[in-house]
């Protein structure tokens, strides 16, 4: 297997994700919290940290103050060894513009490359949830002798519209490519799904360099996906790698080829919800494949006190994830994911929810299919998700009915 020591990884998190707002509003899409405790972002950083990756950019620019702090404080590598996980806010190098495409947040930040000299380059998003061993990419990529290398995964046909859609012969050599296909060219041998594009790419630093270039010279969209790769396949060797075949340690069948794009608000609740599942698609205990995450290092263990059955005031969580520091004082959780530092009071009744860090309920408020942002203040006896003509008067709403509070929202009784 070829060494990892002669890789950068270029994590592109730099995107606005306006269909995860209100989540989106002071934060990047990568920094919005998922599965209570962690950040999407994590979960691309972990992948790369458990396969030995340990020279990672992370490139900016969106609202990433907050991204900025969680990746200073908590992804501390040994510099000493050469290890890093450096956020890298836009810098205009090029000119006064900010990034305008994947392709060209990398050709405004070719000096990173360049400094560090790597034999190949992991060009990925920030904001997708999966596990992934880099290294089995890395080994199908040498062994091919690819100038490139697409991570993809089999999807729905009805799902093409929403997906660059590849097609490859049977050594995994591209064939084609297309973007958002209306009329998808099915996968072989199985007309009922496409192969889709996940948006992670593997380069040898010579190939990158020379493409990232040609395009920056070009009027394109500068994008991997519509410029650099709908392009590179027919005069280059782009390979497919299949990401449904990957396996890390630990990992259970059930969990191989597990993939989401958290891109909307109803597919981030329910990425999440899965979660709580009792055998969950995405396990977060699997200790052979951890998920990092800044630690918390002042939070205390969850909480949960009373247990006075006659009088309806117990404290219980069932199906749930509880984080560090959280209280379930007399109130009840049902199928709910609590981050750092929340307060469930007497006599509550929150289900299928979603509270961010800091989240204060009030005594008898009841809630439902929400997903409550940062140090929002539940009133006492407030309902939440029961009434959709009252919620959508104060709250967001999704296309699936899911309430969203925004971040630090004052409300009323």
């Amino acid at each position: 297997m070829p060494s990892v020591h002669k890789t950068l990884a270029m994590i592109l998190a730099g995107g606005e994700g306006r269909r995860l707002a209100p989540l989106t509003q002071e934060r990047a899409k990568p920094a919005v919290p998922f599965g209570g405790r962690y950040r999407i972002i994590d979960y691309v950083l972990s992948n790369f940290a458990n396969s030995g990756v340990l020279r990672m950019k992370v490139l900016t620019q969106y609202k990433s103050d907050s991204l900025n702090t969680h990746i200073s404080r908590g992804w501390r590598l040994s510099n000493m060894l050469g290890q890093f996980v450096e956020s890298v806010p836009a810098q205009q190098r090029t000119g006064p513009e900010w990034y305008r495409g994947s392709a060209d947040a990398i050709y405004q930040n070719l000096n990173l490359v360049t400094d560090e000299e790597p034999d190949y380059v992991f060009v990925f998003g920030a904001d997708h949830v999966y596990r992934m061993d880099m290294r089995q990419m890395l080994d199908f990529h040498v062994t091919s002798k690819a100038d490139c290398t697409v991570a993809a995964i089999p999807m729905p046909i009805e799902q093409a519209a929403s997906f660059g859609v590849v097609t490859a012969d049977k050594d995994g050599v591209m064939t084609d490519f297309q973007e958002k296909p209306a009329n998808p060219v099915p996968m072989i041998g199985n007309p009922g799904k496409i192969l889709a594009s996940m948006g992670n790419y593997l380069f040898t630093t010579e190939s990158l360099v020379r493409e990232i270039v040609r395009d920056a010279g070009k009027e394109t969209a500068h994008d991997f996906g519509k410029s650099i790769i709908s392009e590179m396949f027919k005069k280059a060797k782009v390979c497919v790698y299949d990401f449904a075949q990957n396996k890390v340690p630990g990992q259970l069948e059930r969990e191989i080829g597990y993939w989401r794009d958290v891109g909307d608000l109803d597919t981030y609740y329910e990425a999440n919800m899965g979660l709580v599942d009792v055998d969950p698609q995405l396990s977060l205990y699997n200790s052979s494949w951890p998920i990092y995450t800044a630690p918390n290092a002042s939070a205390a263990p969850a909480k949960f006190v009373f247990n006075n059955v006659e009088g309806q005031r117990v404290g219980s969580a069932t199906d749930s994830l509880a984080s560090e520091g959280c209280i379930i004082s007399g109130g009840k959780i049902h199928r709910c994911i609590l981050s750092p530092n929340v307060r469930v009071n007497s006599y509550c009744d929150i289900s299928d929810s979603i509270l961010f860090e800091g989240v204060q309920v009030g005594r008898h408020a009841r809630i439902r299919r929400a997903i409550i942002d940062k140090n929002v203040d539940i009133p006492p006896g407030i309902e939440i998700g029961y009434d959709p003509e009252q919620d959508r008067k104060r709250f967001f709403i999704s296309p699936a009915g899911i309430v969203v509070v925004p971040k630090g929202m004052r409300l009323s009784d």
